[in-house]
Order: structure tokens, then sequence, then C-alpha cells
């Protein structure tokens, strides 16, 4: 179970940086998504992974620890509202400057293509 949670952490990261890597806005939104969800993973897992544990004291011997699952949930809200204002600033950029690349400048054409 560690290996494919560990390996599910791994593929979000990498897919993550290379969407962040894009020209765009749409794909780096995407991309900073993708490593918060990997994030969010990786501070769950520091709580070890236990199958059939109680979620609180007193009901099974087994029980989760509730600290990584608090800071998961507490960083699930940051990242949803970093999210929201990265999409009204990317909303607002591309009305302003007219495209969606993140330096703000079109891509240069060769000279045989327009």
């Amino acid at each position: 179970m560690e290996t494919l949670f560990a390996s599910c952490i791994g593929f979000l990261t990498s897919c993550g940086v290379f969407l962040i890597l894009r020209g765009r806005t749409f794909p780096v939104m995407m991309g900073l998504t993708m490593l918060s969800y990997a994030v969010n993973l990786f501070i769950f897992s520091s709580g070890r992974l236990t199958l059939r544990g109680a979620a609180v004291l007193g009901s099974s011997e087994q029980y989760a620890d509730p600290l990584p699952q608090a800071l998961v949930l507490t960083a699930i809200v940051i990242g949803f509202a970093m999210t929201a204002f990265l999409v009204i600033l990317a909303i607002r950029a591309r009305a302003d400057l007219g495209n969606d690349h993140v330096d703000g400048k079109l891509p240069e054409t060769g000279k045989g293509q327009r």
C-alpha cells in the first residue's frame, strides 16, 4: 500500500511540474493544483497509513492521528482559495493583455508561418 501511495504522490508531482512549465495560464493552474494534491497526500501520509483505523480514540485499538488530517483540511481550504484567486487573476490578465500566456507575450512564429 505504501508503494502505491508513494507512486501516486510521485505521479502527481511529476505531472504538476510538467504542467507548471507550460506557457499558458490554465496548464499552470492545473499544475499548481496537482502539486497541492501531492503535498496534501504527503502530509496525510505523515500520520502513518493504517487500514481500518478509527478516526477518534476509544472505538478501536488502532486509531488515525488527527493532526495530519487537520493539517490537510486546512491545506485544502487554503489551496481552494489560492486557486480561486489565480483563476480571477488569469481572467483579468486575459482581458487586459488579450492572450493567456504567462509572460503576456505571444510566441514568435517563423517567417513562413503567418
